[in-house]
């Protein structure tokens, strides 16, 4: 991992803190500022996330009822909590909005940039998983498709498995198509054909 890369990559960065202002907010804002991030404060919580932003923060009141109506699955921000209190409630809000991070009230000048950096280096890991599992997905919905192709075509035409798949790669590669592409075809000429028999008199 490019340590010089996360710092970098900070600057410019988008960043919506969702806190009132005052001192408090303050001091987070100027240290993001600090980073090279361009910062906008928004108070009170708007009811969806702000399209354009980056990173959110975003306070977690400890009062019950002040909830937030959106979270990191409602957008492509990272999101990281601000917290007020250690409570129920507190931590109810957190898992709620799905936050990859979590700062603590008071907020100080230290611990801000090892979080943010944190963060986004976790979310990143989180986005190549996600990347990979829905390649895994694709492969895995291929592959049946090719199975049921080959069992059909074997079953029609009285083929080997074997037979059949070769069949089929020679198809796709006459037609310059992809081997799943022709089986998707082959399947949905076979559930139609499916669908005309019996013929009712």
């Amino acid at each position: 991992m490019n340590i010089k890369r996360l710092f970098e990559d900070l600057r410019g960065t988008r960043v919506v803190v969702v806190h009132p202002e005052g001192a408090e907010c303050n001091v987070l804002v100027n240290q993001l500022k600090r980073f090279g991030c361009l910062v906008q404060v928004l108070w009170p919580c708007p009811s969806s996330p702000p399209k354009e932003a980056e990173v959110i923060f975003v306070l977690v009141p400890a009062e019950q009822g002040n909830t937030h109506f959106w979270s990191v699955v409602d957008c492509d921000a990272l999101i990281i909590a601000l917290a007020e209190y250690e409570n129920p409630t507190v931590l109810k809000g957190i898992l709620d909005i799905n936050a990859q991070a979590v700062i603590n009230k008071p907020f100080r000048s230290t611990g801000i940039l090892s979080t943010l950096i944190l963060a986004r280096a976790n979310r990143g890991y989180q986005d190549r998983l996600l990347v990979k599992v829905k390649k895994l997905e694709e492969n895995l919905r291929s592959r049946r498709e090719i199975e049921r192709a080959v069992k059909l075509l074997a079953e029609r035409h009285g083929l080997t498995d074997i037979q059949a798949y070769e069949q089929i790669r020679r198809q796709a590669t006459q037609k310059r198509i992809s081997i799943s592409e022709l089986c998707g075809v082959i399947n949905s000429a076979g559930s139609i054909l499916d669908g005309l028999w019996p013929i009712d008199q």
